[in-house]
Parts: structure tokens; C-alpha cells; sequence
């Protein structure tokens, strides 16, 4: 069986990429980051999780983004609420985290080139997004050459590394769906940029609202 690392926030998207890569035959061998985010609560969710999904191994790896902040999630700046539609569809909000998903693919990489995996998946999404850049396509390819050009197994040993991205251009209730039909314990998933200490959403932020109109949109029950 071919071994992945599949970066798991404890979230609705990585849950789905983690269950998707099961499917698909691989070893999953899941990565979660204790980074000073303000919810740790997803780490629990995390590892609960990837025992339910079957994953081989759960790792965190420990760094502190609390030291350059610049972000609602990493500073003591307030996380938006109640933002209309346009508003969430509109400019980078303060939740975004400067170069989160370029840290944590090298993490990825790093591990994978260590157990000799070429493949990394990840739960970015273009559609139902809150404008991260680091979620779009052409950042994902640009991470993938890198890739391949900044390693001993793809610069000497022939590896081709690819990183999977099975929701890159999947509406938020395409995502819903697909998690359902996988098997994914939904319920236990946390989305929330302010979970309260128990994990309880808020209900009010970007993260809450994009779930909710996808599970709406699903005709789905969010459990």
C-alpha cells in the first residue's frame, strides 16, 4: 500500500481528504500542527478523527506562528463576525495565517521524503473560500515543483512528488456531500475561527457561516 501525508486540521475539509485518500488505497499518515492557534481544541478533533478514518499514524508537529502574529488566529486581534456574503468574498480577511499552508507543506514534505512517500494531500478549496492565497491552484502547482526540485528523492532518486487537492474545485456542499458519502463523523469536525473551550462553534464567523450554507445548500443535517 502507498504511503500519503495528509496535513489534518480536525476541520470539515481535511476529515474529507483524509477519508478520500483512504479510499484511494493509500496508508494516510496524518500531520496536525500545534502552532499557537487560538483553538486547540481542533488537535483533539484531529486525532479523534484520524483514528476513526483509519489513518496509519497521527504526528503534531510543534511551531509557535505567535511569534510573527499578523492574524486573528495567532494574535490577540478579534476574529469578524457576522460579515455578509460579500463581504467573506471580498480581499484576504485578518484570519488568514501569513504563509500557513507553505509551512505546513514543507512540514508535509519533509515527512513524506522521510518515509518515502511521493504524496501529499491537502484540503484547500478555490470555490467556497474566504480568499486565502494560499488556497489557489496555481499556488499548489508552484508547491509541487518546488517540490521535486528541493529534495534528495526528487532531485536524485527519481521520486515525482504530487500534491493531491481532491476539493480544490468542489462548492462547499459538494464538500458536505462528498464527506457524507465517505463516512466522515461530521459532527465531530470543527470549522470555527472561535470555538468555544468545549469546541462549540460560534456561529457568527466566516468559517461557521461557509459551513452552514453548505450544509444548507447539502440539504444535509451539520451532525
Amino acid at each position: 500500500m502507498k504511503r500519503a501525508v495528509v496535513l489534518l486540521s480536525g476541520g470539515l475539509d481535511s476529515a474529507t481528504v483524509l477519508a478520500w485518500m483512504r479510499r484511494e488505497g493509500y496508508a494516510c499518515h496524518a500531520l496536525s500542527f500545534r502552532y499557537g492557534q487560538r483553538h486547540g481544541v481542533e488537535l483533539a478533533r484531529a486525532a479523534e478523527l484520524a483514528a476513526a478514518l483509519g489513518a496509519a499514524e497521527h504526528k503534531v508537529a510543534e511551531i509557535d506562528l505567535r511569534a510573527f502574529g499578523g492574524s486573528a488566529l495567532t494574535a490577540d486581534i478579534a476574529v469578524p463576525k457576522d460579515r455578509d456574503e460579500s463581504s467573506i468574498a471580498h480581499g484576504v480577511p485578518i484570519t488568514y495565517v501569513p504563509a500557513r499552508n507553505t509551512i505546513f507543506l514543507a512540514f508535509a514534505l519533509a515527512y513524506a521524503e522521510t518515509l518515502g512517500s511521493s504524496d501529499i494531500a491537502i484540503g484547500v478549496n478555490a470555490i467556497d473560500y474566504s480568499g486565502y492565497p494560499d488556497c489557489r491552484p496555481e499556488f499548489i502547482a508552484s508547491f509541487e515543483r518546488l517540490a521535486n526540485l528541493a529534495t534528495k528523492a526528487g532531485a536524485q532518486d527519481g521520486a515525482h512528488f504530487r500534491i493531491h487537492t481532491p476539493l480544490q474545485t468542489l462548492s462547499k456542499a459538494g464538500i458536505v456531500r462528498l464527506a457524507l458519502e465517505l463516512g466522515v463523523p461530521v459532527g465531530r469536525t470543527v470549522s470555527c475561527y472561535d470555538p468555544d473551550p468545549a469546541g462549540d462553534p460560534c456561529g457568527r464567523c466566516d468559517a461557521c457561516q461557509l459551513r452552514r450554507k453548505g450544509f444548507a445548500e447539502a440539504g444535509a443535517i451539520d451532525r
